[in-house]
C-alpha cells in the first residue's frame, strides 16, 4: 500500500531532525535499532515468564482456576489501560523519558514477583507489570520505525511482528527449564529478567532520541483511541487477524501448562514452558522468513494457516493424540507468525512519525483485548463446563475470525483494485 506523503517538519527522518536527535553522544543508529528490539524481546519475555509457574503458584497456595485467570487478567487490565493513558505520550515528550518510566517500572514489578507469598501480592506485581509493558510497547514500536535503516525499508515492521512472539516463548521456555531444574523455582527467573532490565536501563540511557518534542502531552494522556480516518480502512481490515492470532496466544499463555497436565498429563514444567514455544518459536521464525512477501500474500497465507493449525490441534485434543496437538500448535505459529509480520509491517508502513505511537497504541489495544477477555473467559468456563470443552469451544471461535481475516482481506484486495492506484493512499 502507498505511504501518504510525510510531514518533513514532524519527521526525525529529515537532515535537521536527524541532528536534532543524534547530536548527543550514544549508540549509533544502527545498534540503538538493535537495542531496542532486545529490549522489545525482554519485556514479551518478562510478560510470559509466569505462565509455567501458574500450576507451581497454583499448587503452593491452593487456589482455583478462576483465580488463576484472575491473575492473568489483571495484568491486561494494567497494559490496556496504559496503552489507553500513554500510548501516544512518546510522540510528545521523546522516547527516551517513556522508555526509561517503563523500565523502571518493570524492575518494581520484578521485586514485587521476587518478594510474593500470596495471591494478594502476586496480582499487584501482574498489575505493574501489565502497566510497564503495556507503556513501553508503543513507544519500542516507534522507536523500531524511527530508526529503521533506509535500505531496509520492512525492518521495523519485522522485528515489531517477531519479537513479541519470539520473546513469549524465549520467556515461558525459560522459566519452564529453571522451574524444572533450577533452585527457587519462584524466584530464580524474576532475579535474572531484573538484571537484564538494570542493563536495559543503561541502554536506553545512551540511545539518541529519534522524536521531537511537541505540544500537547498533558491532553495526550486523557484515555482515547484515535486514528487518522485515512488510516482507518487499513486498520479495520485487519482486526479479524488481530483477534484471531492473539486470541489463539492468550489461551496457550493462559491454559496452555494447565491443558498440558489436565488433557494430556504432561505434567513436566518444561513442557508447560514447551506448550507456549511450540506456537510462538514458529512465529518469530515465520516474521523473519517472510519479510520480503507482499503483505496480501502474508496475511493470506497467516490467516489460513491459523485455521488449519488450530483445526489439527483441536482434532488432536478430540483424539487425545500429543503429536497431533503439537504439530497443529505448529502450524498455527507459524499463521501467527505471518498474521504479526503482515499486521505490524502494514501499520509501521502506513503511518507518519506523529502518527505512530498512537496508531500502535490502538493496534496492541485490539490485539491484548483479544489476547485477554476470550482466555480469561476460558478460565472461568473450565470451572462450570471443564477443560476440554472450553478447549473446544475456543478452537472453533479462533477458526471462525481467522475464516473471517480471510475474507476481509479478500474484500480488502478487491476494492482497492477497483479504486486504482490513484485512489489507494487516499482509500
Amino acid at each position: 500500500m502507498p505511504v501518504a506523503p510525510m510531514h518533513h517538519d514532524k519527521s526525525p527522518a529529515t537532515p535537521d531532525a536527524r541532528r536534532s536527535t543524534s547530536g548527543r553522544r550514544g549508540l549509533s543508529r544502527p545498534a540503538a535499532f538493535a537495542a531496542i528490539a532486545a529490549i522489545f524481546v525482554l519485556f514479551m519475555a518478562a510478560s510470559s515468564a509466569p505462565s509455567p509457574l501458574y500450576v507451581v503458584y497454583q499448587h503452593e497456595w491452593s487456589f482455583s482456576a478462576s483465580t488463576l485467570t484472575t491473575v492473568f487478567a489483571v495484568y491486561v487490565v494494567g497494559m490496556i489501560g496504559a496503552l489507553l493513558v500513554l500510548g501516544a505520550l512518546s510522540d510528545h515528550i521523546g522516547r527516551r523519558p517513556v522508555l526509561v518510566s517503563a523500565i523502571a517500572l518493570e524492575a518494581v514489578a520484578m521485586v514485587l514477583f521476587i518478594v510474593a507469598g500470596d495471591v494478594p501480592l502476586l496480582l499487584t506485581a501482574r498489575f505493574v507489570q501489565g502497566v510497564a509493558t503495556g507503556a513501553a510497547m508503543t513507544t519500542l514500536g516507534a522507536t523500531l520505525v524511527d530508526l529503521n535503516p533506509p535500505h531496509a525499508p520492512h525492518r521495523a515492521g519485522v522485528i515489531t511482528g517477531a519479537a513479541p512472539t519470539f520473546g513469549l516463548g524465549l520467556g515461558a521456555l525459560g522459566c519452564g527449564f529453571l522451574v524444572q531444574y533450577g533452585p527457587h523455582p519462584t524466584r530464580l527467573v524474576y532475579v535474572l529478567l531484573l538484571a537484564g532490565l538494570v542493563l536495559a536501563g543503561l541502554l536506553v540511557a545512551v540511545l539518541p532520541e529519534t522524536s521531537q518534542q511537541r505540544p500537547g502531552a498533558a491532553r495526550s494522556l486523557q484515555p482515547r483511541l484515535g486514528v487518522a480516518p485515512r488510516l482507518r480502512a487499513d486498520l479495520i481490515a485487519l482486526v479479524p487477524i488481530l483477534v484471531a492470532s492473539w486470541a489463539l496466544g492468550g489461551l496457550y499463555l493462559a491454559l496452555g501448562p494447565s491443558v498440558a497436565v489436565g488433557l494430556f498429563g504432561l505434567s513436566s514444567h518444561v513442557v508447560g514452558g514447551l506448550v507456549v514455544t511450540l506456537l510462538c518459536g514458529p512465529a518469530s521464525i515465520t516474521a523473519f522468513a517472510l519479510r520480503g512477501w507482499p503483505t496480501e500474500r502474508t496475511l493470506a497465507l497467516g490467516a489460513g494457516l491459523l485455521v488449519a493449525g488450530t483445526a489439527v490441534g483441536l482434532a488432536g485434543v478430540e483424539a487425545h493424540s500429543v503429536t497431533a496437538a503439537a504439530l497443529g500448535t505448529a502450524i498455527a505459529g507459524v499463521g501467527f507468525g505471518g498474521a504479526g509480520l503482515a499486521s505490524f509491517g502494514t501499520l509501521a508502513r502506513i503511518a507518519e512519525p506523529a502518527e505512530r505511537g498512537e496508531l500502535f497504541a490502538v493496534a496492541f489495544v485490539i490485539s491484548y483485548l483479544a489476547f485477554s477477555i476470550p482466555a480469561v473467559v476460558a478460565g472461568f468456563a473450565t470451572t462450570d463446563v471443564g477443560l476440554h470443552r472450553t478447549a473446544v469451544v475456543y478452537s472453533a471461535a479462533v477458526i471462525a475470525f481467522g475464516a473471517l481475516a480471510l475474507v476481509a482481506q479478500r474484500v480488502r484486495t478487491g476494492r482497492a483494485a477497483v479504486a486504482g492506484p490513484a485512489d489507494r493512499t487516499a482509500a
